[in-house]
């Protein structure tokens, strides 16, 4: 199994920016693919941005393209989501994810959330 924990979350006005960040433990050979969703009261949970840990490519949501970036620290084993231009509609509960294969409906080890307010 891959053990996700995200912090970093808050409460920030519009305009203004956050970094998340995503440590990785556990089995963590076995996914070559991190990423971060977002999930708001009411809506479906949707994948914000992913990385390929082995090629560095990344894959943003059309939503996030330009504001935000998705990088990895050289051990791999930290994610790091840094958000710019924040607005309201991005406010929801933040999570890490990892998966064997990159792509969004691979992910299937999971952190708790953080929570990011835009207000």
């Amino acid at each position: 199994d891959v053990q996700l924990v995200e912090s970093g979350g808050g409460s920030v006005q519009p305009g203004g920016s956050l970094r998340l960040s995503c440590g990785a433990s556990g089995h963590t050979y076995s996914s070559n693919c991190m990423g971060w969703f977002r999930q708001a009261p009411g809506k479906e949970r949707e994948g914000v941005a992913r990385i390929n840990t082995d090629s560095s490519r990344t894959t943003y949501a059309d939503s996030v393209k330009g504001r935000f970036t998705i990088s990895q620290d050289n051990d791999k084993n930290t994610l790091h989501l840094q958000m710019s231009s924040l607005k309201p509609e991005d406010t929801g509960m933040y999570y890490c994810a990892a998966a064997r294969v990159c792509s969004w409906g691979w992910f299937d080890y999971w952190g708790q959330g953080t929570q990011v307010t835009v207000s």
